[in-house]
C-alpha cells in the first residue's frame, strides 16, 4: 500500500502541474480565502478519485499484469504529449473562476469536480489503480492533486501571478516520458516478439500523431497572433 501511495502521489502531483484545474485553483485563490478553496478542492478530488479507483481497480482485475504495464506505459506517453501541448482556461472556465456565488465552497467544489471528469489526472488514477493497491492509489492520488493545487493556491494568494507554464509543462512531460519508459520496460520484459513489435509500433504512432498535433496547434497560435497584430495595426 505504501508503495502504491508514493507512486500515485508522484504521478498525480506531476500530472497536475500546469493543468487546467491548477490554473483554476490559482484564479480562485486571487479572490477567495485560501482555506475555503483548498477544502473544496480536497472534497472534489476525493470524490473524483474514488470513482476513478473503483473503475480502474475492478476493470483491471481480469487483465494480465504485463498487458496492464504496457497499457499504462502508453497512457503515460499520451499524458506526456498532452502536457507538452499545454493547458489553459477557456472563456467559460475563466468565468466560473471569477464569479462570486452565494456559496464559494460549493461553487469551487462543483467546478473542480466537473473539470476533473475525463481529465488526464483522472485517467492517470484509473491507470494506476488497475495494477496497484486501490486504497494506496486513492489516498496517494488525492494527496498528490491537493498538494499540487495547494502550491497554485499559495502562489495565487502570495504572489498574485501565474507559475511559468512552459517550464513546468516541459519538466512534467519529461517525468511522464520517464514513467512511460519504466512501465513499458516492465511490461515488455519477457514478452513475445509480436507483443514487442506491436507495442513499439503503437509508441511510434502515438509520438507521430502527438508531434503533428502539437505542431498544428503552434501554427494555429502563431496565425492567430499575427491576425491580432494586424487588427491592432489597422486600429492605429
Amino acid at each position: 500500500m505504501i508503495a502504491a501511495l508514493l507512486l500515485s502521489f508522484g504521478v498525480i502531483f506531476v500530472a497536475e502541474l500546469g493543468d487546467k484545474s491548477q490554473l483554476m485553483a490559482m484564479t480562485y485563490a486571487l479572490r477567495y480565502r485560501w482555506w475555503v478553496v483548498l477544502l473544496a478542492i480536497t472534497v472534489a478530488t476525493t470524490a473524483v478519485h474514488a470513482v476513478s479507483v473503483f473503475f480502474g481497480h475492478f476493470l483491471g482485475l481480469s487483465i494480465p499484469t504485463d498487458v496492464m504495464s504496457i497499457l499504462a506505459g502508453l497512457a503515460m506517453l499520451v499524458f506526456g504529449l498532452w502536457t507538452i501541448r499545454g493547458d489553459h482556461l477557456d472563456d467559460d472556465e475563466s468565468t466560473k473562476a471569477q464569479r462570486v456565488g452565494a456559496s464559494v465552497f460549493f461553487a469551487v467544489m462543483s467546478s473542480f469536480f466537473l473539470a476533473e471528469l475525463g481529465d488526464k489526472t483522472m485517467l492517470a488514477t484509473i491507470t494506476l489503480s488497475t495494477n496497484n493497491d486501490w486504497l494506496g492509489v486513492w489516498i496517494g492520488s488525492t494527496i498528490g492533486m491537493v498538494a499540487a493545487d495547494a502550491l497554485a493556491i499559495a502562489v495565487g494568494s502570495l504572489l498574485g501571478r501565474h507559475l511559468p507554464e512552459r517550464m513546468i509543462a516541459r519538466g512534467a512531460a519529461t517525468l511522464f516520458f520517464g514513467f512511460a519508459a519504466w512501465l513499458l520496460w516492465e511490461g515488455l520484459s519477457g514478452a513475445s516478439t509480436v507483443t514487442v513489435i506491436a507495442t513499439l509500433s503503437a509508441v511510434v504512432v502515438l509520438l507521430g500523431i502527438g508531434t503533428l498535433y502539437i505542431r498544428h496547434l503552434r501554427r494555429s497560435d502563431a496565425t492567430e497572433a499575427m491576425s491580432d497584430d494586424e487588427v491592432v495595426r489597422s486600429a492605429r
